[in-house]
């Protein structure tokens, strides 16, 4: 089975990227979707097992809303609201976010701090 992680941009997937594996595709709408978008984001998905992880802002939302649409089976990943969007959120909320998510085995785990 593989799995592609929607984000909004770029920073969004390079801040989850040194997290997961390369095995998982990260995509990016880079901002306002339109029906092209759209079409090319289907066809990169394929038959993949999709998770949205939008920034918890308007904007946000709203790519979600469409997303939601386009996916309808997709898994939804959240952000809380607070934080400067998926790349302004700390690594270990977004790890245990995706652990929510059920990806634990595509976490790349930060290597402990020594005491």
């Amino acid at each position: 089975m593989s799995i592609t992680i929607i984000v909004e941009g770029k920073n969004d997937r390079s801040r989850l990227r040194r997290l997961l594996k390369p095995e998982i595709d990260i995509l990016c709408t880079n901002g306002t979707l339109n029906t092209l978008k759209l079409e090319a984001l289907r066809k990169q998905v394929g038959d993949n097992e999709v998770y949205l992880y939008m920034d918890n802002d308007s904007s946000g939302k709203k790519i979600r809303g469409v997303l939601r649409e386009a996916f309808p089976d997709a898994e939804h990943i959240y952000t809380r609201r607070g934080y400067a969007g998926v790349e302004g959120t700390p690594d270990e909320y977004n790890i245990s976010q995706l652990e929510k998510a059920g990806l634990e085995e595509f976490i790349i785990y930060p290597e402990p701090l020594p005491y």
